[in-house]
């Protein structure tokens, strides 16, 4: 069944380095009545959420997340236990079916809760590499060491990158306001703090729609053309971490070729580097014009705030043809890859 499916409507909170003192439901409740009210829309078809436990200490966030969408009568929901732009997945995998034609997807995290290297320290291999405490910005670091001697950069390259996501951050309202790069010493070499992404609290939310009915809801709806998704050996120590083939792969299977706009989940200066190269973008592509995760990283969400910042390029007319990217896992270990266009494949 080739069912044209589309994103109509997105909406993110104004993004939080610090903890506000606000619960999930409290954070997520205004961006669910911002996107009911600009869809007309109460109730969807189907309804998907990514989060985390570990964020939130504490195991079944995502029921008491309802609270903020409504869950009575009963609604058709589903939950991925990772970044919300699986969740994504998952609802537009549910709208080729075509009993349902509208579906709403968010995710949310509150980084500033916990340690996150800590955190994520728990998705390693629980036999060789978790006991061993090694932390998401360590591994980083190794995979950043490993790029720049391939690939002959420098630091100044990653410098480059830092300095020109957070000037387009400061450009844009829900993002982080950060300076300038500084002269920082280092938190991991060769990582220095303004190569890793910033503690951010937040949250998101999309919604999908199906045919007419996404022409209905949106002058310009940004259809999804090609999806697709692929990940790498768990262990980092069993690929190349200087290159994605799963990026590659997945950019590939989703005809991601003769895009305007990039909007990459790269938390770490050197990984924009490594996903350009996977990704075939060059200097024609703009590549995070919003910032990019390196501007704003709500944990959970910020994969999703990449498809909808995309999107909102192909809803404004300002793109015909934009790709978003997610990543999960250790050192790029998951990517999908979502392409956008003001068109239907049709």
């Amino acid at each position: 069944m080739n069912t044209e499916i589309a994103v109509v409507a997105f909406a993110q909170t104004r993004h939080s380095a610090q903890d506000g003192g606000l619960t999930e439901v409290e954070m997520l409740a205004p961006v669910i009545g911002e996107i009911k009210q600009r869809t007309g829309l109460d109730r969807f078809g189907f309804t998907c959420s990514g989060s985390c436990d570990y964020l939130v200490g504490a195991p079944f966030s995502f029921v008491s997340a309802l609270d903020a969408v409504g869950a009575w009568p009963p609604i058709s929901e589903s939950h991925v236990e990772m970044d919300a732009a699986w969740a994504l997945y998952e609802a537009w995998v549910r709208l080729r079916h075509g009993d349902v034609d509208t579906a709403l997807v968010y995710g949310f995290g509150k980084g500033s809760q916990g340690v996150l290297p800590e955190i994520f320290t728990h998705q390693l291999d629980p036999y060789y590499l978790a006991p061993l405490g090694v932390d998401q910005v360590s591994l980083a670091a190794v995979q950043a060491r490993a790029y720049l001697e391939r690939a002959g950069a420098k630091e100044d390259d990653l410098r480059a990158v830092a300095a020109r996501s957070r000037a387009a951050g400061r450009d844009n309202p829900y993002a982080l306001h950060l300076p300038d790069p500084g002269d920082e010493g280092y938190e991991v070499a060769p990582l220095r703090p303004y190569d890793i992404a910033p503690v951010t609290d937040g949250a998101a939310a999309i919604v999908l729609a199906a045919g007419d009915r996404a022409r209905e809801l949106c002058e310009r709806p940004a259809w999804i053309t090609g999806i697709d998704h692929r990940a790498e050996a768990h262990s980092p120590g069993a690929r190349d971490l200087t290159r994605s083939e799963s990026a590659r792969t997945a950019a590939r299977k989703a005809g991601a070729e003769d895009v305007q706009v990039a909007e990459l989940h790269a938390q770490f200066s050197h990984e924009e580097l490594i996903l350009r190269e996977a990704l075939g973008l060059d200097d024609s592509v703009a590549v995070n014009p919003s910032g990019g995760a390196l501007s704003a990283n709500p944990v959970m969400a910020t994969g999703l705030i990449r498809i909808g910042e995309a999107a909102a390029r192909i809803h404004d007319g300002s793109a015909t043809r934009a790709l978003a990217h997610a990543a999960s896992g250790p050192c790029l270990q998951q990517n999908l890859v979502c392409v956008l266009s003001g068109e239907t494949n049709g």
